[in-house]
């Protein structure tokens, strides 16, 4: 070879040097891949093996890694490692009451532009081998946040009414605020529509059967059973009361990546608009 009697080497020291660039390469990039291996791993382990490969892009993406959703994907693929898919939620209300019912303001507005215009709130179900556990949630449409939740082992009016009172207290809402609901008799209850009549709230309600028109606050109850309660056998109510809790605050409002809000966790999209909102005052 020319470059060999350049170089005065001979052929078997240029191949064997060859060799050796291509054995470094090849240490290298199996080095890499398992660097990613295990921050992926991070990424899945911290999400309770939840995400996917685009929740775990983002991830990388935020700890200063530059690969491809495609890449992780195929790595998570040969660990073993995946998400569950989707699943639809069931209707569970009863709004066969002679109590007054409002009608929809809401009207499926689910994205709106800041905190503490519209909230949701639902009721929904915990299975434990003592028995049921019913937990209600209200949700700021805004960042997808739970801002307010009570668990307990009745469907009670004060069930909703005590998660109604931990948002109000926690958010402090000033202006302009629908609240939004099903028509089941707790949400239609005079201790809780007084209690939204007295911060100046007003009063919204799904049509009667259609579960879309509530779909956001659904669509949580039904990732919290996907992700936790159907991954768990509770033994305990009160079992069951602090995995629920340490989710929610400490999972799904803190670190919990979501698709509609560019993939950020609700505490970060509110953190990101908060700053925004100094940025355009200033």
């Amino acid at each position: 070879m020319k470059m060999c009697k350049v170089l005065e080497v001979s052929k078997s020291g240029f191949y064997k040097w060859r060799q050796e660039q291509n054995s470094e390469k090849r240490r290298a990039r199996q080095a890499w891949q398992e660097e990613l291996k295990q921050k992926i791993k991070r990424s899945y382990y911290e999400s309770y093996g939840l995400y996917g490969s685009p929740r775990i892009h983002q991830d990388l993406k935020s700890w200063g890694y530059s690969v491809s959703e495609r890449t992780i994907g195929k790595l998570m693929k040969e660990m073993g490692l995946s998400a569950s898919p989707k699943e639809k939620f069931v209707v569970t209300t009863d709004s066969n009451h002679d109590q007054d019912v409002y009608p929809n303001h809401l009207n499926r507005t689910f994205d709106v532009d800041a905190p503490n215009e519209a909230w949701v709130s639902d009721i929904t179900y915990i299975r434990t081998r003592e028995g049921w556990l019913y937990l209600a949630s209200v949700m700021d449409l805004f960042s997808r946040k739970i801002v307010g939740w009570s668990l307990d082992s009745t469907m009670k009016k004060e069930l909703p009414l005590d998660a109604l009172q931990q948002a109000l207290l926690l958010r402090n809402p000033t202006g302009p605020l629908i609240h939004h609901s099903d028509r089941g008799s707790q949400y239609c209850a005079d201790d809780y529509t007084k209690e939204l009549d007295r911060h100046q709230i007003q009063i919204s309600m799904s049509r009667k059967g259609d579960p879309y028109d509530n779909a956001c606050i659904e669509s949580f109850h039904a990732t919290l059973k996907k992700e936790l309660v159907y991954r768990h056998h509770f033994s305990t109510r009160e079992e069951a009361r602090k995995e629920i809790s340490r989710y929610i605050g400490e999972f799904y409002n803190l670190r919990r990546r979501h698709s509609t809000l560019g993939y950020l966790s609700p505490v970060a999209y509110e953190k990101k608009h908060q700053a925004s909102s100094r940025k355009t005052v200033s």
